[in-house]
């Protein structure tokens, strides 16, 4: 692993070049070059220019303000000055009053304040920026009632805003630019957004982002009008988040009474991370803590600040999940069972109403109750459970409207539907309609349910809770990004497309190594229609273009883009030894070269930065690459290893050492990132992610997978030379588990025109004498790599020898043959054992030839034909199909595990069939003939979103060519989720990302092919997010392996002979 040294590098603010980048996606307003209609707010003549707020502001806004002044200061070398237009003015103030110690009945203590940004004399002359909130700022209500100002766009909107330059806004100003928002949350935005495009990214903190320095800075003639965000609530939950932010808090900020120190210090960074990414919703950290009572300041500081504070999925009514056991359970008060204790959790959620009341137009709460500690309710039957959980919220209700005295129609609320809680609608839960139903992903990105029939028309809305992080089955992912930026996109813009549009809340665990991620989910919910399922590269390019320069986005677009796939393909956390097959298919070692491939062109970035931006680049991009690589190395060489060793293979105890140095390389890594900064981020990636070995939970320290050691001091019984060959885990001479005692040949997997282009062998030493090998073949158009070689414990390499066909050499008939490899040594008994015969191995030849008049499709190899889904030939239109029916399907490009995606489009179609649908249509020519030739399709795995009485469904139909088509087969493939259970076979599905490669995944039939010849497969995708991202034919031949085996030869796009076909990366390319 190539690492500089980072530990001596400062955390750059300042940086000597120009800005690139306006506010990702937004519409720029902020120019670094004089032109003759620009305004120049800094620079020039303007000695020391003033933001001016007025004094009736949000105390929200004013601070922001400040920080806008701050990050001029930050760009420019020196800070803006902010006055609010009085002489003497003392710092704005928010007052509060903390609660006092008791924690079951609610009081507080004497007034508190929180103070704002230190106010300049006003200066009317230096003044450039106006920033106000329409109807709570004097100078922006002056500006718009003289008709200077118009701000009838966004009057009464949702967080918008008006950016504008104006002429004479005040007295003695002769010109500045106004920002006026709809309410404090839109002005805020126009603030941070002012910041962004001066060069200052929301990441400059928490991922060390260097700030651009300019020292002329003007604003465009234009100006900008800024709607409604496409999500209201916008936000994210820190949960999961021990050890690492935990471990991290604790480091850097003194404890509270009750845990690690998640105080208001924290809580500010979190905060105005929130508001420069757009978002305004929060859910507080959940283990160990308890917001509200850590830091009495904390909810009242989010309120200041303009965050609106939440409580996640298993904390309602505005308290923290272990308030209810630390105050009552450990006190005496009864159990967390409302059937037993309902007295007592009325009273706790009163208290959790009082305490939230002074902060109530920034709260959104949270209804409903589940079980002790964030699992189900037990023991009490569905029907008990729906009844009582109608009346718990219904005595909720009660009382907000008692203790905020108002209606509860009027109070933002939500109930999230998590785990079994959506089941209860099938069972007949009725939830009032101005709750926002906040429907829940499966905890891997796959959204369960979004809204159908008349829930579109709730007042209340529709919204989803997300995760990019979790804790339990199939397994926990809570180490580092393993995000795929293009799933995210299809699975939000999905649920959008069916009115999810109240809430979307992203699981975010740590926050700090998920930067990516959480950028891209926020960055949709504020302008869905500009970062869809199409833009996902054109975000990322933006993103890469702010954060590092234009002069290297398009390289680190290209490599976030791989690794979002490399990374999807099975979280880190659930790789393991078997997973990658090392002897089919050359699987094993086609992923490591691919994550070779990605760290090479990672590190050659990073060593192109310039200093100040490496740390952001480490922390983003190549830590979590060099990460992802190391992860793959030890558990593909372990598996290299077992193999190796089970082959008696000298070797096998070369991997070892291999496997080993790759450990020591992620303890290394793990030392870099604490040591990164002075140790800024010291303790925030202690998160384990070796040793799961089969269990969901975290293991408490990292731990080697299971490798053998062979004994090299005494040679095999069966002679100090072995040959394996691909396809097979045997070796010869001598007797193993995987061939006939005795045996002593090896068959390679067949060799054709239209297949791989090689098979391979391995020679390799098993002894302690070092023996020249040789080989021949029986054909002489039968070609190896090598012929002879010399293996031994002077001499530990094996030799891989390759072999190949001419072609153009051999028999230009049809027929099948065996091409035998002869093979000697030159050490005698020490080379091959005398008790067992001369090892062989044999390669089947297919010689054949594909008609003339198939000038188009894939053709068959080995016995099975691989078909990435979006390479499909045309598609069908059944002949009842609606003319004008608009569906059609939807390529996604750089989705899934090797290639895309394609789906039935656009993502409000209802459910068809064949009948009503079109087909991907896919040509075929067939060699074999077999009664059972199974059609297998690797479907991303999505969930019944339109509910389990609408499961979803594919069909297949598999016919020759230009004959009738044959009665396609209808499959629902997603089965049904009782109670708190997912779909039978879930847990593969999300642990292999698709469905379709475990044994009970239903995405496979079975079809005749009676003759070779020419065959149509049509594939229907019968509902949006059914999505074919690789189609497997097997007609006998299929090889265990995880991502399938290569595609196959396509006629009229491969050439004969440079398709290399060897591994599913051949001729795949991935990326902007």
């Amino acid at each position: 692993m190539h690492l500089p040294s980072l530990g001596d590098q400062l955390l750059a603010a300042l940086v000597g070049f120009a800005p690139f980048a306006a506010a990702l996606g937004q519409q720029q307003i902020i120019s670094f070059e004089s032109n003759p209609d620009a305004f120049q707010i800094v620079g020039g003549d303007i000695s020391q220019p003033q933001i001016l707020v007025s004094s009736n502001e949000y105390w929200g806004v004013i601070r922001a303000a400040g920080d806008l002044a701050k990050d001029f200061g930050r760009v420019t070398g020196t800070n803006l000055t902010l006055s609010n237009g009085e002489a003497g003015a003392q710092p704005a103030t928010y007052e509060y009053k903390p609660i006092t110690t008791n924690y079951t009945h609610y009081s507080v203590n004497d007034t508190q304040y929180f103070h704002g940004p230190e106010f300049a004399e006003p200066s009317a002359g230096d003044t450039v920026i106006i920033a106000g909130t329409l109807g709570h700022s004097e100078v922006i209500d002056d500006l718009v009632s003289s008709g200077k100002l118009d701000a009838s766009e966004i009057e009464g909107k949702w967080e918008a805003f008006v950016t504008k330059v104006v002429e004479e806004p005040i007295a003695g100003c002769s010109k500045a630019v106004v920002i006026v928002g709809s309410d404090p949350r839109g002005t805020i935005f126009g603030i941070y957004d002012v910041s962004e495009q001066i060069g200052v990214s929301p990441w400059y903190w928490w991922a060390d982002v260097p700030i651009k320095q300019s020292k002329e800075i003007y604003v465009l003639p234009d100006g900008k009008v800024q709607g409604p965000p496409s999500v209201k609530y916008r936000g994210f939950f820190i949960n999961d988040e021990q050890p690492g932010l935990s471990g991290w808090v604790k480091w850097n900020y003194p404890d509270t009474p009750y845990g690690d120190g998640y105080a208001a210090a924290f809580y500010s960074n979190v905060f105005e991370l929130l508001l420069r990414l757009r978002a305004n919703y929060l859910w507080p950290a959940l283990w160990g803590t308890m917001f509200e009572i850590d830091d009495p300041a904390n909810q009242p500081l989010a309120d200041a600040w303009e965050i609106v504070l939440g409580s996640s999925h298993t904390e309602p009514m505005m308290r923290a999940q272990n308030e209810f056991g630390t105050f009552y359970i450990d006190e005496g008060l009864g159990p967390w069972a409302y059937n037993l204790n309902n007295k007592t959790i009325d009273e706790y959620f009163v208290y959790g109403a009082q305490r939230a009341k002074p902060y109530t137009r920034n709260s959104l709460w949270t209804m409903g109750m589940r079980g002790t500690g964030d699992t189900a309710i037990e023991g009490l039957g569905v029907e008990f459970i729906v009844e009582m959980l109608e009346t718990l919220v219904h005595n909720q209700r009660a009382i907000i409207e008692d203790v905020l005295d108002v209606k509860a129609t009027e109070v933002p609320q939500t109930w999230c539907l998590y785990k079994e809680v959506m089941s209860y609608i099938l069972q007949g839960l009725t939830i009032p309609e101005d709750i926002t139903l906040l429907w829940a992903d499966d905890n891997w990105g796959n959204v369960r349910r979004v809204p159908i029939g008349n829930e579109t028309e709730r007042s209340g809305g529709a919204g989803v809770y997300y995760h990019f992080d979790y804790v339990g089955d199939t397994r926990n992912y809570k180490w580092i990004n393993t995000i795929q930026l293009e799933k995210t996109a299809e699975q939000m813009q999905l649920a959008y497309e069916h009115g999810a549009d109240r809430i979307w809340i992203v699981n975010i665990g740590d926050l700090k190594p998920l930067e990516i991620p959480l950028t891209h989910f926020l960055d949709m919910a504020y302008d869905i229609k500009q970062w869809g399922v199409d833009n996902v590269g054109d975000w990322t390019l933006a993103w890469a273009t702010r954060e590092f320069g234009s002069d290297h986005a398009t390289a680190i677009t290209e490599i976030m883009t791989r690794f979002g796939m490399f990374a999807a393909r099975r979280k880190f956390e659930l790789v393991e030894p078997y997973v990658y097959s090392v002897v089919n298919y050359n699987e094993g070692d086609a992923i490591l070269g691919q994550w070779q491939g990605l760290a090479d062109d990672a590190q050659a970035i990073y060593d192109q930065l310039d200093e100040a931006h490496q740390p952001a680049f480490f922390e983003m991009v190549l830590h979590p690459i060099l990460g992802g690589q190391i992860i793959h190395k030890v558990h593909i060489g372990a598996e290299k290893n077992m193999v190796y060793a089970n082959q008696h293979r000298n070797s096998a105890n070369d991997l070892i050492s291999q496997v080993l140095s790759s450990f020591n390389d992620d303890a290394n890594l793990t030392a870099t990132w604490d040591s990164l900064l002075d140790g800024k981020w010291k303790r925030m990636l202690d998160q384990t992610h070796f040793g799961y070995d089969g269990y969901w939970q975290q293991p408490m320290r990292n731990v080697l997978p299971a490798m053998a050691y062979v004994q090299t001091a005494v040679s095999s019984i069966a002679g100090s030379v072995g040959i394996a060959v691909e396809g097979l885990n045997a070796s010869i001479p001598g007797d193993d588990k995987y061939h006939s005692n005795s045996g002593n040949t090896l068959v390679l997997p067949p060799l054709d025109p239209y297949g791989p282009v090689t098979r391979w062998l391995d020679v390799f030493s098993r002894g302690t004498a070092n023996c020249d090998w040789s080989a021949e073949t029986d054909l002489p158009w039968v070609k190896l790599s090598q012929y002879n070689g010399t293996v031994g414990p002077d001499n530990s390499t094996d030799s891989r020898v390759f072999v190949s066909v001419d072609w153009e050499a051999a028999p230009q008939v049809v027929n099948n043959t065996v091409a035998n490899i002869n093979f000697s040594t030159g050490c005698g008994r020490d080379g091959f054992s005398n008790w067992y015969g001369k090892p062989i191995v044999q390669l089947p030849i297919n010689l054949r030839a594909i008609p003339s008049n198939f000038t188009e499709g894939f053709v068959e190899s080995d016995k099975h034909i691989t078909i990435e889904g979006p390479h499909y030939q045309r598609i069908y239109t059944p002949p009842d199909a609606a003319p004008d029916s608009g569906i059609s399907y939807h390529t996604l490009k750089n989705y899934g595990r090797t290639l895309g995606g394609v789906t039935l489009w656009p993502q409000t179609t209802p459910p068809q069939t064949p009948e009503s649908a079109p087909a991907l249509e896919y040509d075929l020519y067939l060699f074999t003939n077999i009664s059972k030739a199974n059609v297998t399709l690797y479907l991303s795995p999505t969930q019944n979103y339109l509910s389990d009485k609408t499961p979803l469904e594919f069909a297949v139909s598999l016919f020759p060519a230009r004959a009738e088509q044959v009665k396609p087969q209808v499959i629902p493939f997603v089965g049904q989720s009782i109670g708190a259970d997912m779909p039978p076979g879930w847990g593969r599905a999300v642990g292999d990302s698709i469905w379709g490669l475990a044994p009970v995944h239903n995405t496979t039939t079975t079809w005749n092919v009676a003759q070779e010849g020419a065959y149509t497969l049509r594939v229907w995708s019968l509902a949006p997010s059914v999505i074919v991202q690789k189609i497997i034919v097997d007609l006998g031949g299929v090889r265990p392996s995880y991502l399938g085996p290569p595609e196959n030869f396509l006629v009229g796009r491969d050439e004969l002979g440079v398709y290399k076909q060897t591994s599913f990366a051949d001729g795949l390319s991935i990326g902007y």
